[in-house]
């Protein structure tokens, strides 16, 4: 049995409190689901900004009602302080998902981003600390790896940050770190890599490549790459990001403090992902006769990206469930249902 099936088991016989801000999110709303089927009471925290009510509605369809009437929902916005104190009283673990995303949202908008991103995080950070969480798990990204040219990315080799969304990530892990020097305070920073599942929006100018294309397909729509289309990522499947939440949150002591990859250790140009979307459609019974058209490189993306996660599998306990293909052809009959 691995590790988190082992975490899974203990949860189901022991109810915790968890609060999951972003809980209407793409991530926030896989969460919410997944605690909630392992009977645990879950707070959620949302104002709105990229999440969506038919994410909680979803969910609500697909648990039981008794484990429905476990979840609380508080519509609020991280950054007011107060409301933050609110929600994480008697709270056991902190899951904190809300940000605003996006690199080139951050280029054409970096105040609001360092508003929710810097301000929204350290009010979180605090209420978490004032209210004596057990523990304080939060979204970091692999944009913090920035220039550096290394693969695979090691949690401890960064690089200067290539858009103001990097930078918001990178402080983070600075404020992250001072509160376990200063307060002890230990937090676990989850360096997420392109990470993809069902509910993730393929709307909108700042909608993530995998459901973006996956829609346009779907649509008979243009698909447009970014670059040559040899650009590589680290696509992530989101039961492998709910994974790693749970395992650090219920982690050892001293597994805290840190940052760590969450990831599969595997790299997917943007020309493979054309191709395997392409393919998972084609096992739906639907035919893309459209190839890709190149445009130019986008500003504020790193060229490659895969991680290192070692230290994940060492400290955690991290068994990666899917890669990126098995990720597509699963999440695919959601995309199906729900594009229109």
């Amino acid at each position: 049995m691995s590790k988190f099936e082992q975490v899974k088991q203990n949860l189901l016989n022991t109810q915790k409190t968890w609060l999951i801000t972003g809980v209407a999110g793409f991530i926030g709303s896989n969460l919410l689901e997944t605690l909630l089927k392992l009977n645990q009471t879950v707070v959620g925290l949302d104002n709105f900004a990229t999440g969506y009510q038919k994410n909680l509605d979803e969910v609500k369809s697909l648990v039981t009602e008794q484990q429905w009437q476990n979840f609380t929902f508080i519509e609020g916005d991280i950054r007011d302080f107060e409301t933050c104190l609110t929600a994480s009283k008697d709270i056991d673990y902190v899951l904190h998902q809300a940000a605003l995303g996006s690199v080139p949202r951050s280029i054409a908008d970096p105040i609001t981003t360092n508003s929710a991103n810097i301000t929204g995080f350290l009010n979180m950070l605090e209420a978490a600390k004032q209210n004596q969480v057990s523990s304080f798990v939060y979204a970091a990204s692999s944009s913090t790896y920035g220039d550096h040219p290394a693969l695979p990315k090691v949690e401890e080799n960064i690089g200067n940050p290539l858009s103001p969304y990097a930078v918001t990530k990178y402080v983070n892990e600075l404020y992250a770190d001072v509160y376990a020097r200063t307060y002890d305070f230990k937090c676990i920073g989850l360096r997420y890599f392109n990470v993809f599942g069902r509910r993730q929006d393929p709307e909108g100018a700042y909608a993530a490549v995998i459901p973006k294309w996956t829609a346009a397909m779907i649509k008979d729509e243009q698909v447009f790459i970014n670059g040559d289309g040899l650009t590589s990522r680290d696509f992530c499947y989101i039961e492998n990001t709910v994974q790693m939440n749970i395992l650090a949150a219920t982690g050892p002591e001293e597994a805290r403090a840190q940052v760590y990859n969450v990831a599969v250790g595997d790299r997917t140009t943007l020309n493979d992902l054309f191709d395997s979307i392409k393919n998972a459609l084609i096992t739906n019974g639907i035919t893309i006769n459209k190839s890709a058209e190149y445009r130019e490189f986008r500003q504020g993306d790193v060229r490659h990206s895969q991680a290192n996660v070692d230290k994940a599998i060492n400290n955690l306990g991290y068994t990666p469930s899917h890669k990126v293909q098995q990720g597509i052809l699963e999440a695919m009959p959601w995309y199906l249902n729900n594009v229109s």
